[in-house]
Protein backbone atom coordinates (compact mmCIF):
# COMPACT_ATOMS: atom_id res chain seq x y z
CA UNK A 1 0.00 0.00 0.00
CA UNK A 2 1.40 3.28 -1.10
CA UNK A 3 2.29 5.81 2.23
CA UNK A 4 -0.12 8.73 0.58
CA UNK A 5 -3.17 5.76 1.15
CA UNK A 6 -1.49 4.33 4.26
CA UNK A 7 -1.54 7.79 5.85
CA UNK A 8 -5.50 8.32 4.54
CA UNK A 9 -6.53 5.07 6.15
CA UNK A 10 -4.62 6.01 9.69
CA UNK A 11 -6.49 9.38 9.13
CA UNK A 12 -9.75 7.34 8.75
CA UNK A 13 -8.65 5.09 12.01
CA UNK A 14 -8.40 8.38 14.14
CA UNK A 15 -11.89 9.69 13.80
CA UNK A 16 -13.19 6.36 14.15
CA UNK A 17 -11.89 6.33 17.59
CA UNK A 18 -12.57 9.82 18.71
CA UNK A 19 -16.42 8.49 17.29
CA UNK A 20 -16.18 5.53 19.64
CA UNK A 21 -14.95 7.70 22.23
CA UNK A 22 -17.96 10.14 21.97
CA UNK A 23 -20.71 7.40 21.94
CA UNK A 24 -18.45 5.15 25.11
CA UNK A 25 -18.43 2.37 22.38
CA UNK A 26 -18.07 -0.27 24.82
CA UNK A 27 -21.45 0.14 26.77
CA UNK A 28 -23.23 1.95 23.53
CA UNK A 29 -25.09 -2.00 22.47
CA UNK A 30 -26.24 -1.96 26.37
CA UNK A 31 -27.62 1.62 26.00
CA UNK A 32 -29.37 0.57 23.26
CA UNK A 33 -31.30 -2.06 24.63
CA UNK A 34 -32.08 -0.35 27.63
CA UNK A 35 -33.81 2.77 24.90
CA UNK A 36 -35.67 -0.13 23.02
CA UNK A 37 -37.09 -1.56 26.14
CA UNK A 38 -38.19 2.01 27.59
CA UNK A 39 -39.60 2.80 24.12
CA UNK A 40 -41.78 -0.30 24.02
CA UNK A 41 -43.07 0.99 27.91
CA UNK A 42 -46.98 1.19 26.89
CA UNK A 43 -47.00 4.27 29.48
CA UNK A 44 -44.07 6.21 27.90
CA UNK A 45 -46.66 8.07 25.83
CA UNK A 46 -48.64 9.62 28.79
CA UNK A 47 -45.78 12.19 29.05
CA UNK A 48 -45.77 13.14 25.43
CA UNK A 49 -42.38 15.38 25.84
CA UNK A 50 -40.38 12.97 28.19
CA UNK A 51 -40.89 10.54 25.38
CA UNK A 52 -40.18 12.54 22.47
CA UNK A 53 -36.71 13.37 24.40
CA UNK A 54 -36.34 9.13 25.03
CA UNK A 55 -36.68 8.84 21.34
CA UNK A 56 -34.49 11.45 20.11
CA UNK A 57 -31.75 10.42 22.30
CA UNK A 58 -31.89 6.96 21.53
CA UNK A 59 -32.36 8.00 17.66
CA UNK A 60 -29.01 9.90 18.24
CA UNK A 61 -27.41 6.69 19.77
CA UNK A 62 -28.43 4.71 16.49
CA UNK A 63 -27.12 7.12 14.10
CA UNK A 64 -23.80 6.87 16.14
CA UNK A 65 -23.63 3.43 15.96
CA UNK A 66 -24.60 2.84 12.31
CA UNK A 67 -22.19 5.43 11.45
CA UNK A 68 -19.10 3.42 12.92
CA UNK A 69 -19.99 0.26 11.80
CA UNK A 70 -20.62 1.47 8.35
CA UNK A 71 -17.21 3.52 7.86
CA UNK A 72 -15.62 1.03 9.62
CA UNK A 73 -17.05 -1.87 7.52
CA UNK A 74 -16.09 0.51 4.46
CA UNK A 75 -12.48 1.19 5.46
CA UNK A 76 -12.06 -2.81 5.87
CA UNK A 77 -13.57 -3.79 2.33
CA UNK A 78 -11.54 -1.01 0.83
CA UNK A 79 -8.31 -1.68 2.19
CA UNK A 80 -8.92 -6.07 1.35
CA UNK A 81 -9.57 -4.67 -2.03
CA UNK A 82 -6.21 -2.72 -2.08
CA UNK A 83 -4.58 -5.63 -1.07
CA UNK A 84 -6.37 -8.09 -3.46
CA UNK A 85 -5.42 -5.54 -6.46
CA UNK A 86 -1.65 -5.18 -5.32
CA UNK A 87 -1.37 -9.32 -5.17
CA UNK A 88 -3.12 -9.62 -8.76
CA UNK A 89 -1.95 -6.61 -10.09
CA UNK A 90 -4.79 -4.91 -11.05
CA UNK A 91 -4.29 -1.14 -10.72
CA UNK A 92 -7.95 -0.65 -12.10
CA UNK A 93 -9.20 -2.18 -8.55
CA UNK A 94 -6.20 -0.38 -6.63
CA UNK A 95 -7.12 2.91 -7.96
CA UNK A 96 -11.34 2.60 -7.34
CA UNK A 97 -10.32 1.55 -3.72
CA UNK A 98 -7.94 4.58 -3.17
CA UNK A 99 -10.43 7.24 -4.52
CA UNK A 100 -12.93 5.50 -2.44
CA UNK A 101 -10.82 5.48 0.50
CA UNK A 102 -10.19 9.29 -0.25
CA UNK A 103 -14.36 9.89 0.26
CA UNK A 104 -14.27 7.91 3.68
CA UNK A 105 -11.79 10.09 4.85
CA UNK A 106 -14.16 13.30 3.71
CA UNK A 107 -17.10 11.49 5.50
CA UNK A 108 -15.32 10.45 8.64
CA UNK A 109 -13.64 13.98 8.93
CA UNK A 110 -17.17 15.48 9.04
CA UNK A 111 -18.84 12.77 11.42
CA UNK A 112 -15.56 13.53 13.36
CA UNK A 113 -16.81 17.03 13.80
CA UNK A 114 -19.97 16.14 14.57
CA UNK A 115 -19.57 13.65 17.60
CA UNK A 116 -17.02 17.55 18.90
CA UNK A 117 -20.62 19.06 19.06
CA UNK A 118 -21.05 18.28 22.86
CA UNK A 119 -21.70 21.67 24.39
CA UNK A 120 -24.07 22.14 26.91
CA UNK A 121 -26.93 22.95 24.18
CA UNK A 122 -25.12 21.85 21.32
CA UNK A 123 -27.88 18.94 20.71
CA UNK A 124 -30.77 21.20 21.20
CA UNK A 125 -33.33 22.84 19.19
CA UNK A 126 -32.48 26.39 17.74
CA UNK A 127 -34.10 29.45 17.10
CA UNK A 128 -33.03 31.63 14.27
CA UNK A 129 -33.83 35.35 14.27
CA UNK A 130 -32.98 37.46 10.99
CA UNK A 131 -33.28 41.34 11.37
CA UNK A 132 -32.67 43.98 8.19
CA UNK A 133 -29.81 46.32 8.57
CA UNK A 134 -28.53 49.24 7.07
CA UNK A 135 -29.60 49.24 3.18
CA UNK A 136 -33.53 49.49 3.43
CA UNK A 137 -35.53 48.05 0.95
CA UNK A 138 -32.10 46.33 -0.23
CA UNK A 139 -31.84 44.44 3.23
CA UNK A 140 -35.46 43.70 4.13
CA UNK A 141 -34.53 41.44 0.04
CA UNK A 142 -31.50 40.03 1.51
CA UNK A 143 -33.45 39.27 4.65
CA UNK A 144 -35.70 37.49 2.82
CA UNK A 145 -33.14 35.32 0.69
CA UNK A 146 -31.36 34.66 3.80
CA UNK A 147 -34.52 33.28 5.37
CA UNK A 148 -35.02 30.85 2.15
CA UNK A 149 -31.58 29.84 2.67
CA UNK A 150 -31.35 28.85 6.20
CA UNK A 151 -35.23 27.19 5.22
CA UNK A 152 -33.64 25.11 2.51
CA UNK A 153 -30.07 24.33 4.93
CA UNK A 154 -32.78 22.89 7.78
CA UNK A 155 -35.32 20.68 5.44
CA UNK A 156 -31.79 19.58 3.74
CA UNK A 157 -30.46 18.36 6.71
CA UNK A 158 -34.09 16.44 7.87
CA UNK A 159 -35.13 19.50 10.62
CA UNK A 160 -38.57 20.64 11.33
CA UNK A 161 -38.92 24.07 10.74
CA UNK A 162 -41.51 26.49 11.92
CA UNK A 163 -42.05 30.59 11.53
CA UNK A 164 -42.44 32.14 14.89
CA UNK A 165 -42.93 35.42 13.42
CA UNK A 166 -42.78 38.03 10.35
CA UNK A 167 -42.69 41.31 9.70
CA UNK A 168 -42.91 42.41 6.17
CA UNK A 169 -40.59 45.26 4.30
CA UNK A 170 -42.40 48.52 3.45
CA UNK A 171 -41.92 47.73 -0.34
CA UNK A 172 -40.55 44.21 -0.34
CA UNK A 173 -38.84 41.28 1.28
CA UNK A 174 -39.15 41.50 5.25
CA UNK A 175 -37.80 43.58 8.56
CA UNK A 176 -37.30 40.39 10.58
CA UNK A 177 -38.24 36.72 10.90
CA UNK A 178 -38.14 34.09 13.97
CA UNK A 179 -38.02 30.62 13.72
CA UNK A 180 -37.64 27.87 15.08
CA UNK A 181 -35.91 24.67 13.96
CA UNK A 182 -35.88 21.16 15.46
CA UNK A 183 -33.67 18.11 15.14
CA UNK A 184 -30.51 16.49 16.47
CA UNK A 185 -27.49 18.91 17.15
CA UNK A 186 -29.94 21.99 15.34
CA UNK A 187 -28.07 24.60 17.69
CA UNK A 188 -24.96 23.14 17.68
CA UNK A 189 -24.46 23.75 13.99
CA UNK A 190 -26.25 26.68 13.57
CA UNK A 191 -24.49 28.74 16.35
CA UNK A 192 -22.14 29.33 13.83
CA UNK A 193 -24.27 31.77 11.70
CA UNK A 194 -24.52 33.96 14.25
CA UNK A 195 -23.09 37.58 13.06
CA UNK A 196 -23.99 39.71 10.34
CA UNK A 197 -24.06 39.37 6.55
CA UNK A 198 -23.47 40.99 4.20
CA UNK A 199 -24.41 40.90 0.14
CA UNK A 200 -23.10 43.25 -2.57
CA UNK A 201 -24.79 42.97 -6.20
CA UNK A 202 -26.52 44.82 -8.87
CA UNK A 203 -30.12 46.02 -7.20
CA UNK A 204 -32.95 44.84 -8.74
CA UNK A 205 -34.75 47.70 -7.30
CA UNK A 206 -32.46 50.49 -8.73
CA UNK A 207 -33.69 51.65 -12.64
CA UNK A 208 -29.97 52.79 -12.78
CA UNK A 209 -28.52 49.17 -12.09
CA UNK A 210 -26.00 50.20 -9.66
CA UNK A 211 -23.97 47.88 -7.46
CA UNK A 212 -25.38 48.24 -3.62
CA UNK A 213 -24.23 46.63 -0.31
CA UNK A 214 -26.87 45.52 2.10
CA UNK A 215 -26.34 44.04 5.72
CA UNK A 216 -28.13 41.58 7.69
CA UNK A 217 -27.81 39.91 11.16
CA UNK A 218 -28.67 36.54 12.35
CA UNK A 219 -28.69 35.30 16.29
CA UNK A 220 -29.07 31.87 16.53
CA UNK A 221 -29.56 30.85 20.84
CA UNK A 222 -30.92 27.43 21.84
CA UNK A 223 -34.32 25.94 23.09
CA UNK A 224 -33.91 25.67 26.66
CA UNK A 225 -35.16 22.02 27.28
CA UNK A 226 -37.02 20.92 30.38
CA UNK A 227 -34.45 20.12 32.79
CA UNK A 228 -32.87 23.19 32.49
CA UNK A 229 -34.49 25.79 35.63
CA UNK A 230 -34.85 29.35 33.92
CA UNK A 231 -36.51 31.26 36.16
CA UNK A 232 -38.42 34.67 35.07
CA UNK A 233 -39.94 36.88 37.63
CA UNK A 234 -43.36 37.91 36.43
CA UNK A 235 -42.50 41.26 37.51
CA UNK A 236 -39.72 41.74 35.24
CA UNK A 237 -42.20 41.19 31.59
CA UNK A 238 -44.79 43.01 30.25
CA UNK A 239 -46.87 40.88 27.82
CA UNK A 240 -49.09 42.11 24.71
CA UNK A 241 -50.90 40.77 21.98
CA UNK A 242 -51.44 42.40 18.61
CA UNK A 243 -53.02 41.75 15.24
CA UNK A 244 -49.97 40.02 13.30
CA UNK A 245 -49.01 41.00 9.94
CA UNK A 246 -47.01 40.23 6.83
CA UNK A 247 -46.47 39.48 3.43
CA UNK A 248 -48.61 37.19 3.30
CA UNK A 249 -49.08 33.05 2.46
CA UNK A 250 -49.38 30.06 4.31
CA UNK A 251 -46.99 31.08 7.18
CA UNK A 252 -48.37 34.13 8.70
CA UNK A 253 -52.01 34.50 9.87
CA UNK A 254 -53.71 37.99 10.77
CA UNK A 255 -55.45 37.78 13.64
CA UNK A 256 -55.71 39.51 16.53
CA UNK A 257 -53.69 36.26 18.77
CA UNK A 258 -50.03 37.63 18.50
CA UNK A 259 -48.11 38.18 21.27
CA UNK A 260 -45.10 39.84 22.74
CA UNK A 261 -43.43 39.62 25.78
CA UNK A 262 -40.69 41.78 26.88
CA UNK A 263 -38.22 41.68 29.42
CA UNK A 264 -37.23 44.76 30.91
CA UNK A 265 -34.14 43.84 32.70
CA UNK A 266 -32.55 42.78 29.36
CA UNK A 267 -34.53 45.04 27.13
CA UNK A 268 -34.93 41.47 25.40
CA UNK A 269 -37.93 41.05 22.73
CA UNK A 270 -39.84 37.89 21.69
CA UNK A 271 -42.87 37.55 20.01
CA UNK A 272 -45.20 35.00 18.37
CA UNK A 273 -47.91 34.56 16.13
CA UNK A 274 -48.64 31.38 14.28
CA UNK A 275 -50.93 29.70 16.77
CA UNK A 276 -53.82 30.53 19.10
CA UNK A 277 -53.17 33.40 21.60
CA UNK A 278 -52.61 30.76 24.18
CA UNK A 279 -50.50 28.83 22.25
CA UNK A 280 -48.29 31.78 21.12
CA UNK A 281 -47.94 33.21 24.87
CA UNK A 282 -46.16 29.40 25.64
CA UNK A 283 -44.19 30.07 22.39
CA UNK A 284 -43.13 33.63 23.60
CA UNK A 285 -42.04 32.59 27.13
CA UNK A 286 -40.03 29.78 25.79
CA UNK A 287 -38.54 31.78 23.60
CA UNK A 288 -37.45 34.26 26.64
CA UNK A 289 -36.28 31.44 28.55
CA UNK A 290 -34.30 30.27 25.64
CA UNK A 291 -32.88 33.99 25.26
CA UNK A 292 -31.85 34.28 29.22
CA UNK A 293 -30.44 30.55 28.68
CA UNK A 294 -28.37 32.10 25.77
CA UNK A 295 -26.90 34.94 28.12
CA UNK A 296 -26.42 32.84 30.77
CA UNK A 297 -24.13 30.80 28.16
CA UNK A 298 -22.31 34.13 27.23
CA UNK A 299 -21.20 34.69 30.52
CA UNK A 300 -19.94 31.46 30.85
CA UNK A 301 -17.89 31.07 27.83
CA UNK A 302 -15.62 33.48 27.12
CA UNK A 303 -15.20 32.95 22.91
CA UNK A 304 -19.64 32.87 23.26
CA UNK A 305 -19.44 36.20 24.55
CA UNK A 306 -16.24 37.77 22.62
CA UNK A 307 -18.89 36.35 19.02
CA UNK A 308 -21.95 38.25 20.47
CA UNK A 309 -19.68 41.55 21.25
CA UNK A 310 -18.30 41.18 18.01
CA UNK A 311 -21.84 41.37 16.24
CA UNK A 312 -22.55 44.78 16.69
CA UNK A 313 -24.75 46.85 14.59
CA UNK A 314 -25.55 45.33 11.06
CA UNK A 315 -23.48 47.45 9.25
CA UNK A 316 -19.83 47.76 7.88
CA UNK A 317 -16.93 46.20 10.08
CA UNK A 318 -19.17 43.75 11.78
CA UNK A 319 -19.68 41.04 9.27
CA UNK A 320 -18.64 37.50 9.68
CA UNK A 321 -19.46 36.40 5.93
CA UNK A 322 -19.51 38.45 2.33
CA UNK A 323 -22.06 37.33 -0.18
CA UNK A 324 -20.55 38.64 -3.60
CA UNK A 325 -22.81 38.84 -6.21
CA UNK A 326 -21.36 41.60 -8.53
CA UNK A 327 -18.71 42.37 -9.78
CA UNK A 328 -17.44 38.38 -9.63
CA UNK A 329 -18.96 35.54 -7.78
CA UNK A 330 -17.80 34.60 -4.37
CA UNK A 331 -18.65 33.74 -0.86
CA UNK A 332 -16.22 34.06 1.90
CA UNK A 333 -16.38 33.75 5.58
CA UNK A 334 -14.14 36.22 7.50
CA UNK A 335 -13.62 34.12 10.68
CA UNK A 336 -12.20 30.65 8.84
CA UNK A 337 -11.22 32.33 5.06
CA UNK A 338 -13.12 29.58 3.38
CA UNK A 339 -14.71 30.68 0.06
CA UNK A 340 -16.25 29.41 -2.78
CA UNK A 341 -17.29 30.80 -5.96
CA UNK A 342 -20.33 28.82 -5.96
CA UNK A 343 -22.81 31.71 -5.04
CA UNK A 344 -26.04 30.00 -6.13
CA UNK A 345 -25.67 26.72 -4.04
CA UNK A 346 -24.94 28.96 -0.69
CA UNK A 347 -28.28 30.80 -1.35
CA UNK A 348 -29.80 27.44 -1.85
CA UNK A 349 -28.44 26.21 1.94
CA UNK A 350 -25.29 24.83 0.65
CA UNK A 351 -23.52 25.60 4.13
CA UNK A 352 -21.54 23.08 5.79
CA UNK A 353 -18.33 23.74 4.59
CA UNK A 354 -18.63 26.98 6.68
CA UNK A 355 -20.19 25.30 9.28
CA UNK A 356 -17.76 22.72 9.70
CA UNK A 357 -14.88 24.93 9.20
CA UNK A 358 -16.07 27.21 12.02
CA UNK A 359 -16.16 24.41 14.39
CA UNK A 360 -13.10 22.90 14.16
CA UNK A 361 -11.82 26.47 14.48
CA UNK A 362 -13.80 26.57 18.14
CA UNK A 363 -12.29 22.97 18.61
CA UNK A 364 -9.02 23.89 17.81
CA UNK A 365 -9.28 27.20 20.28
CA UNK A 366 -10.84 25.15 23.28
CA UNK A 367 -8.12 22.82 22.85
CA UNK A 368 -5.69 25.43 22.84
CA UNK A 369 -7.20 26.89 25.71
CA UNK A 370 -7.06 23.52 28.23
CA UNK A 371 -3.70 23.45 26.96
CA UNK A 372 -2.59 26.75 28.47
CA UNK A 373 -4.89 25.80 31.43
CA UNK A 374 -2.92 22.85 31.75
CA UNK A 375 0.63 24.79 31.63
Amino acid sequence: MRAETQNIVEEIRKSLDLLAQRMDWDTAEHRLEEFNAMSEDPDLWNDPDKAQKLMRERQALVDAIDTYQSISQDLQDNVDLIELGEMEDDAEVVTEAEGALKTLREKAAQKELEALLDGEADANDTFLEINAGAGGTESCDWASMLARMYVRWAEQHGYKVELQSESAGDEAGIKSAAYKISGHNAYGWLKSESGVHRLVRISPFDSAAKRHTSFCSVWVYPVVDDNIEIEVNPADIRIDTYRSSGAGGQHVNTTDSAVRITHHPTGIVVTSSEKSQHQNRDIAMKALKSRLYQLELDRRTADINAAHEAKGDAGWGNQIRSYVLQPYQMVKDLRTNVETSDTKGVLDGDLDQFMAATLALDVAGKSRAEAQGDA
